[in-house]
């Protein structure tokens, strides 16, 4: 098998054009990502990672952070590649001044350039065009980024620089108890507290939802059905929209009082459901407090 080639982009661009949010999508995408490297250094960064197995898509991000260092990224991009090294590929960000303007406003952060706060915040801007130009006549793919929302930035960079066009979506179904607190990373939370609860059985008291007797009496109940149809009417009516906005995992947690019964149940239930149309994984957050060992 021919070894993978090892690929440099190299991101830059100007302020406040969305270096960050492009730096965090790479490393969703399987980027090793570096941020303010200054260019000095691209070298002996390069040769570090071909001496390396462990990455094979990299990412610099260079911007004017880095000072007068600048001036020398075309320079040592031109060594890598005369010497053979590597070809690079060149990202730049941009976006219009008055863009540029409200988000500095927004987030009040100086331009790399400011006078320590003094003159003009669009005099900065348009002298780190003047820097950029250079660079930016060099790059491979230039993203103005004036009005691209966050999701539409990603899916650009996906489009362009991911092996996989698109990032799989796929559904956690989690069960859990109320009394033991309820699940931060939850996208829906559904409360089955109100459903006849098999506690109170006491042949099905000591086992939980995974068993058969306990998921037919909770299934079977009327209001069981007539209140999951529903649910998973709800559920399919939302998820084709949560991935039209660009969700990649979609986290469901179902609740009752301690996660044994009820919430086990419908949770099993759902998941079998929805692996219809999705890739599901599920998770009974309390089971392992209840089975005997």
């Amino acid at each position: 098998m021919a070894e993978e080639k090892k690929q440099l982009l190299i991101v830059t661009g100007m302020s406040g054009a969305g270096k960050t949010v492009v730096a965090h999508a790479l490393e969703d995408m399987g980027y090793f990502v570096v941020d303010n490297l200054p260019p000095t250094l691209l070298g002996s960064f390069w040769d570090l990672i071909n001496n390396s197995n462990d990455f094979h898509k990299v990412a610099a991000v260079i911007d004017l952070r880095v000072k007068t260092f600048y001036r020398d990224l075309l320079d040592e991009v031109n060594s890598l590649e005369d010497n053979g090294n590597v070809q690079a590929t060149i990202l730049f960000l941009d976006a219009s001044d008055d863009v540029l303007v409200a988000r500095y406003k927004e987030t009040r952060r100086l331009s790399p350039l400011a006078n320590n706060g003094k003159g003009r915040l669009l005099d900065g801007i348009q002298e780190e065009r003047h820097i950029l130009t250079p660079i930016k006549n060099r790059s491979n793919y230039i993203i103005d980024t004036s009005n691209l929302s966050t999701k539409e930035l990603k899916q650009k960079l996906i489009n362009t620089f991911s092996d996989r066009k698109r990032q799989p979506f796929s559904i956690e179904v989690m069960s859990f108890g109320f009394k033991y607190g309820m699940p931060i990373d939850a996208d829906i939370v559904m409360d089955v507290r109100f459903l006849p609860n098999p506690f109170y059985i006491p042949e099905l008291r000591p086992f939980t939802g995974l068993d058969k007797r306990v998921f037919d009496y909770v299934m079977n109940k009327k209001e069981t059905q007539v209140f999951y149809k529903k649910l998973l009417d709800l559920l399919e009516t939302a998820i084709p929209g949560y991935i039209k906005e660009g969700k990649e995992k979609l986290t469901i947690a179902i609740g009752c009082t301690g996660g044994q019964h009820r919430s086990v149940s419908i949770a099993q239930q759902l998941a079998r459901d929805l692996a219809k149309k999705y890739p599901v994984d599920i998770t009974h957050r309390e089971v392992s407090r209840y089975i005997r060992k």
